[in-house]
């Protein structure tokens, strides 16, 4: 067991890990950032992720994309946040060339999030007994996220993507707290009805294997990584 986790972040330790660094990566980013023109969309109306975003520094405007996730289907989870993410980028880049606001010094990152468990991939919950059956499946177990990053250069055209994954450990959690995180309603706007960084969801986590920011949506690494690619002749 504790090979196993060797590397987890534990419950007690998980908003330290959320803000620690946070400041190292904001000093890095903006230092880039100030020496280069280039203008960032975010092609997402997530709050965790305009939140880790910000948190790397940079400067954004947000644009979402109106896209049928249901009609885009794979049977792998990593191709299904691949194409999603793909599909949403293509989505903005129409509507803005449409407009003639396709700003050419101009990077859009597009991104999408599944929760696997037992094998089975799960999207945002669309009723409170879904939402319900994915919460009470976690509930003294386990998830993997998958989660993707698509960076497109809309000067170039250059598109850099990838994705990273992460395992969430849960201790038992009370239909009570089950009921009150549906009836707040925050279960529906995001993956598996899973939102780790919760005041509710947090204190049931027993361990986090991988990057915290991977199960919030967004990898600050794989992000870096890959705006860094995108810019590249």
């Amino acid at each position: 067991m504790n090979t196993v986790y060797a590397a987890t972040f534990r419950t007690a330790h998980l908003q330290t890990t959320l803000e620690s660094g946070a400041e190292f990566e904001r000093k890095r980013a903006m230092a880039r950032s100030e020496s280069s023109p280039i203008k960032i969309i975010l092609g997402s109306s997530s709050m965790a992720r305009k939140e880790i975003l910000a948190e790397m520094g940079y400067e954004f405007t947000v644009v979402t994309a109106e896209i049928d996730e249901k009609s885009i289907r794979k049977d792998k989870p990593e191709d299904l946040v691949m194409a999603l993410a793909e599909a949403k980028a293509e989505a903005i880049r129409s509507r803005l060339q449409s407009a003639g606001q396709l700003n050419p010094t101009t990077l859009l990152i597009t991104a999408d999030t599944v929760v696997v468990y037992k094998g089975s991939i799960r999207e945002k919950p669309s009723s409170k007994e879904e939402a319900r059956e994915f919460i009470k499946g976690y509930s003294g177990s386990h998830a993997e996220v998958v989660g993707s990053v698509l960076i497109s250069n809309l000067k170039t055209g250059i598109r850099k993507g990838g994705w990273d994954r992460a395992e969430v450990y849960f201790h038992d959690i009370p239909d009570e707290v089950i009921d009150n995180l549906i009836e707040e309603g925050i279960t529906f706007n995001v993956a598996g009805g899973l939102m780790l960084e919760h005041p509710l969801t947090l204190p049931f986590v027993e361990a986090v294997v991988g990057a915290t920011d991977t199960v919030m949506g967004l990898s600050k690494a794989l992000t870096e990584k890959l705006i860094w690619e995108a810019q590249q002749q």
